[in-house]
């Protein structure tokens, strides 16, 4: 199973409203829409996790509160420096959840 993460992005979010769209116009069924939208989560979790090859470096001033709770980490936190080689930012707010990003079907050749 894939995460469902994504489906909050822009992408994700136009992806449903072309699919509602079609389904209204009868040019699909809710089915096949499910489909897509599970072959979405799959796509996009195994791209982020074998194409992205970026690493950010990020410092806090305050860790305001965390959670663990089904295997997903999820960080608010205050006041936080991103630093990726030549490039610096700078945020009051921000939350971060954090995924296992080794699904099972990975660990199976």
């Amino acid at each position: 199973m894939s995460y469902q993460l994504y489906r909050n992005t822009t992408l994700g979010n136009t992806l449903q409203e072309s699919l509602d769209e079609l389904i209204q116009y009868g040019q699909i069924t809710p089915q096949l829409a499910l489909k897509v939208i599970l072959q979405f989560d799959k796509s996009i979790n195994a791209a982020l996790s074998n194409r992205v090859k970026a690493r950010v470096t990020f410092k806090a001033a305050k860790l305001n509160t965390y959670r663990f709770c089904d295997n997903v980490w999820t960080l608010m936190l205050n006041d936080v420096e991103f630093r990726e080689v030549h490039e610096f930012a700078k945020v009051d707010k921000v939350k971060i959840v954090a995924c296992d990003g080794k699904s099972e079907s990975s660990s199976h050749p």
